[in-house]
């Protein structure tokens, strides 16, 4: 949520904004602004809405080679005008704009508006362009340094001031910055895909650092302003990945990637002499995996529901008690960290605030906690002790597809290595194994039926309100489905145990409330079947996930079978058509399926 962008160098400063600010429409926002430098002093323009209303909106001549550049996901004060980042002092300047949250924002305006200042916005972020222009300090960095002793929350800012018409000056406390270096121009931005076509070449600026930027240049410090000598570093990253290329939405075009990132999470890590996997980046030897006895799963959202789902596979093949919680809702509750609990923080971005957090709560008690993230350098995933990238590539889209998937596989990787430690049969890692291989070859199976899925999801999608029903590995299915159907079809959609039915939900069934049904050809598929007739005598109707070889008897219902494999690994096949599912039903109901109303990719604010 929210986007920065800035520019230094001999171009033009705003089309460059422009551009970066519309290659993170993708995080979320409601309005956007930018600001650049010239000869006349800092120029501002900012309008609610979306970047090319922006871009309509600026005059012809908006010239400056040093700029700034902010879209704004709406927390103090609504979308308007005035609230839209940059924001400025009284005489204009100084222009800021801001990710993150100030805590103490109400007692800072309190104390400008009782000094004479007069505040244009509701926002929070404006505070600190005022408390720069009020400092004495002679430069810009020191400036921002007395600005910022005063600030108690989360950011990551950009500060340009037209007294230091060379320079600005950037800082990072809990929100991702990112400097990136060309010939004779400097970039920042707060997420790689506004820099890649102009530089792979990044420094990711840690909490507590600032950093000046000029053409030629940067350089990094802490608050005090000592030298951190933070030195930029190549990407290996291939800037066409941004794109959406041919097709019709990033979500669409990530969906159709998950073969191949399958392939590419599980390359390199599958042993098939030992039946184990190889995860070296855990920074674990034998000794100190068998002394594991706990594991605790951390995510949001998505990356919690898979949580669940890789927290059943330790269990299952590691025999370690393991279980998944809202790593917004974990440091909350004073948790006890246990020295030999091993932590899991999950993350597509590796940015996820309320992760980070838990992340670094269990580090300060002691803990030992480990990464499943998809960007290299990120906060979570240098924060960690170890971890497993997941080399899902870039994914754009809000709602997570490909990500997701990886991170499944991340956890059955992670499942292997701990289960063949301890009791997991070599004859079972090499089943195990056997089955991993076959995932993306089964994922292209799947994606074959997209027209079959369409059909269905145009039914779907004329229902207000949804259930997603499944028991044990199938309920985080379930949940991850509803979440998936609500996040880009706008429809109420509720999982719940498929055995918690009569204790509860059976109320809601009725001939306009469809049940989507996760039924896996397990221990527990007569039960499934049997309480989907409870369904059925409701006037409820169904669609179900399932396997061939489940009979569902007279039941009438709309059947999706996906191929069989290993039961340990059919979570994630089920979970496929889900996200077909949803996506058709987005598109058969007219939303912008990449930029869901509310939400944003990398949630960077508690």
């Amino acid at each position: 949520m929210c986007g920065i962008v800035g520019y230094v160098g001999s171009q033009q400063a705003a089309p460059i904004l422009l551009e970066g600010l519309t290659r993170l429409e993708h995080r979320g926002y409601d309005s956007a602004g930018v600001a650049v430098l010239g000869g006349s002093g800092v120029r501002v323009g900012k309008r609610a809405g979306r970047v090319r209303d922006l871009s309509e909106a600026l005059p012809k001549r908006f010239s400056g080679k040093l700029g700034i550049g902010h879209t704004r996901w709406a927390t103090h004060g609504p979308a308007t005008d005035a609230n839209a980042h940059p924001h400025t002092d009284v005489d204009g300047r100084v222009a800021v704009v801001h990710n993150g949250i100030i805590d103490n924002a109400s007692t800072l305006r309190a104390a400008l508006t009782d000094a004479g200042v007069e505040l244009a916005s509701d926002t929070d972020t404006e505070v600190v362009a005022h408390l720069v222009a009020r400092s004495d300090a002679d430069t810009l960095e020191g400036k921002v340094r007395d600005a910022l002793a005063s600030v108690e929350g989360t950011y990551g800012l950009a500060v340009v001031h037209a007294d230091f018409p060379d320079r600005m000056v950037v800082a990072r406390n809990g929100s991702p910055l990112i400097v990136g270096v060309g010939g004779g121009e400097m970039y920042v931005a707060s997420d790689l895909a506004a820099l890649v076509r102009h530089t792979t070449t990044v420094a990711h600026l840690e909490d507590g650092e600032l950093a000046t930027v000029t053409a030629t240049g940067f350089t990094t410090m802490r608050r005090d302003l000592t030298a951190t000598h933070r030195e930029a570093a190549p990407l290996d990253i291939d800037p066409a990945a941004f794109d959406a290329g041919e097709h019709a939405s990033y979500m669409l075009k990530e969906i159709l990637e998950q073969p191949d990132s399958a392939e590419r999470v599980l390359r390199g890590r599958l042993v098939e002499r030992f039946g184990t996997a190889h995860l070296g980046g855990l920074n674990l030897d034998a000794r100190e995996t068998r002394a594991i006895s706990r594991v605790k799963i951390l995510g949001c959202g998505s990356a919690y529901y898979v949580g669940q789902m890789g927290a059943s596979l330790i269990e299952e093949l590691a025999r370690i008690p393991a279980d998944a919680e809202a790593a917004s809702e974990f440091r909350y509750r004073n948790p006890i960290i246990e020295p030999d609990t091993l932590y899991v923080a999950v993350s597509q971005s590796g940015e996820t605030v309320d992760t980070l957090l838990a992340v670094q709560e269990i580090r300060r008690k002691g803990g030992r906690v480990i990464g499943l993230v998809n960007v290299v350098g990120s906060a979570i995933a240098r924060e960690c002790d170890g971890g497993i990238y997941l080399h899902a590539g870039p994914e754009v889209a809000v709602a997570s597809t490909k990500a997701l998937t990886t991170m499944f596989l991340g956890f059955s990787l992670l499942a292997l290595q701990l289960g063949r430690v301890r009791d997991l049969s070599i004859a079972d890692g090499r089943r195990l194994i056997e089955g991993l291989q076959r995932i993306p070859d089964h994922i292209r199976q799947i994606l074959g039926h997209d027209d079959e899925y369409a059909t269905i999801a145009k039914q779907l999608a004329e229902a207000e309100s949804l259930f997603f029903v499944g028991r044990v590995r199938g309920y985080p299915v379930a949940r991850e489905g509803a979440q998936k159907f609500k996040e880009i079809s706008y429809r109420h959609a509720e999982a719940y145990q498929t055995s918690e039915l009569k204790h509860g939900p059976l109320a809601l069934i009725e001939a306009s409330v469809p049940t989507v049904a996760i039924v896996p050809d397990d221990e527990l598929a007569d039960r499934n079947v049997a309480a989907l007739h409870e369904i059925a005598a409701r006037g409820g109707p169904l669609v179900v996930v399932t396997h061939a070889t489940v009979d569902l008897g007279d039941l009438t219902a709309t059947r999706i079978d996906v191929p069989a494999c290993e039961r340990e690994l059919d979570p994630i096949l089920l979970t496929l058509p889900l996200q077909l599912l949803a996506y058709h039903a987005a598109l058969h109901l007219g939303h912008d399926i990449d930029k869901p109303r509310n939400l944003a990719k990398s949630v960077t604010v508690e």
